[in-house]
């Protein structure tokens, strides 16, 4: 099964976010348009489906995918990243000249 990581960036700007906004969670997208950012968002802001997987957490913070992209990437490590640029429209690392990555690796199985 894969898993989701944080490099020692991303959890700094997790506690960033944090200390502005509260709790957090992240979602990743499967858009076209996000395919490779993870959405952050409040705690309560964002309407986890019941068809969603909780991959794990990262800062304190949970990570969620849908179940279909989990399907696929279920023998994926997930490696959560910052690199420059602008967040997502609705994303809380949106503003900060910097943003949410995700990054995979094949697990070894």
């Amino acid at each position: 099964m894969g898993t989701v990581t944080a490099t020692a960036a991303a959890l700094e700007l997790i506690a960033e976010i944090v200390a502005d906004h509260g709790p957090v969670l992240f979602h990743q997208s499967g858009g076209c348009c996000d395919g490779s950012s993870p959405m952050c968002y409040p705690q309560g802001d964002f309407r986890v489906g019941e068809r969603d997987v909780k991959l794990g957490e990262i800062g304190g913070a949970p990570f969620y995918i849908s179940a279909s992209q989990y399907e696929a990437w279920k023998h994926t490590d997930l490696i959560i990243d910052v690199v420059p640029g602008r967040g997502g429209m609705f994303s809380l690392d949106n503003g900060r000249e910097k943003r949410f990555l995700t990054r995979s690796e094949i697990c070894s199985i």
